[in-house]
């Protein structure tokens, strides 16, 4: 692989598993927070606020997929 990552898996995954996206792009930190946020909101909102999280978590994981035109050559 060339260092790239699907936006489509990412989001895939996170959706699933809120958190995987953002490590599958290599941002551990962020993916962290997700898995241990979105746990939390579910049990504290009776699953309102867990819906949410999962579809902000798979946004992020997209919208922050690196793509082809992100790389700089020079």
């Amino acid at each position: 692989m060339n260092g790239l990552h699907s936006p489509g898996v990412a989001a895939t995954l996170s959706f699933f598993i809120p958190g995987a996206g953002q490590i599958y792009n290599g941002m551990f930190l962020r993916g962290i927070f997700w898995l241990i946020v979105t746990p939390g909101l579910w049990v504290g909102s009776g699953g309102t606020l867990g819906w949410i999280c999962h579809i902000i978590a798979a946004w992020t994981a997209w919208n922050k997929a690196p793509r082809p035109n992100d790389i700089y050559t020079g």
